[in-house]
């Protein structure tokens, strides 16, 4: 039942990246008013900075702020189509404990299937964001960013290698899933490892997980054994995760089958790489 929990957060960083968004305008802003008084208006070199500065305070304290809660009131009501499918399905899973459906591959294909309709609908709700994009420089890719992530839920790859370009690789888990897609795409270790290294270096201790796992994984499918050790290694120097601990252990006894990224949970199976084993529980018949 996994696909039901396969929802990235869309705007944990929002307000962070609009901050940068909104203060990149102002300057803009500003600049072209210090520009317009100084060059247009001949007002001198003081009055024209005097003027910018305004121009850049008026921007930054009146249209920004109104600008973002616009923004992101369209933002919230894209949060609030997942939630409410998310709730959805949780309901539908619970009915399930009750009456468990006729197999859990079936179960696990009707959860996808409505998991894409909620999801679709979110999709079409950022494209209201596009209004704001004369006034939010990088809105742009602000959406692509959201949109990757809702058609890498529903398995649109096509539409994902599209928006790949476009999106703001911040978080760790987006990088994850470019790495995780370039595998598919049977691109070169080295490749991907360039990716890997880019984002884990500026990374806070343990914000690595997933990347590193990711990487470890990918290098030991590839029968770079090798690689993998010293990615783990690296690794544990800003972790102490106790999944990077036990397959680092594994990889140094030579116990390569023992490899596993399960106990990161759902955040590695949302990557699609590997399927979640489900276990059945066996109806017992009771005769009295």
């Amino acid at each position: 039942m996994i696909e039901a929990k396969r929802v990235f957060t869309l705007i944990d960083k929002f307000d962070i990246i609009w901050g940068m968004i909104t203060l990149i305008t102002a300057l803009a802003v500003g600049i072209g008013g210090f520009s317009a008084a100084y060059f247009a208006a001949d007002f001198g070199a003081p009055w024209s900075v005097f003027i910018g500065l305004i121009t850049f305070g008026v921007f930054q304290g009146v249209v920004g702020f109104r600008l973002q809660k616009k923004v992101k009131a369209d933002m919230d009501r894209v949060q609030a189509i997942l939630l409410g499918g998310q709730k959805r399905l949780q309901e539908k899973m619970q009915r399930w404990q009750m009456r468990p459906p006729g197999s859990v591959q079936a179960a696990q294909r009707e959860i996808f299937e409505d998991t894409k309709v909620f999801v679709r609908e979110a999709i079409l709700q950022t494209e209201v964001l596009k209004k704001y994009r004369l006034f939010v420089p990088m809105m742009d890719r602000q959406i692509a960013t959201a949109q990757l992530q809702l058609n890498w839920m529903i398995k649109d790859f096509k539409r994902v290698d599209e928006l790949m370009p476009k999106a703001i690789m911040i978080d760790p888990s987006l990088v994850a899933v470019k790495m995780a897609r370039m595998y598919m795409l049977e691109a070169k270790t080295e490749d991907i490892k360039k990716v890997y290294t880019k984002t884990a270096r500026r990374l806070r201790y343990n914000q690595n997980v997933l990347l590193a796992a990711t990487m470890s994984w990918i290098q030991v499918k590839k029968a770079d054994v090798d690689g993998a050790f010293k990615t783990l290694t690296e690794a544990l120097k800003k972790s102490d995760n106790e999944t990077l601990k036990r397959n680092h252990e594994h990889l140094m006894n030579n116990r390569v089958s023992h490899f596993n990224n399960s106990g990161i949970g759902d955040a590695w199976y949302s990557l699609m790489l590997e399927e979640p084993k489900v276990k059945t529980q066996r109806q017992r018949s009771v005769y009295r």
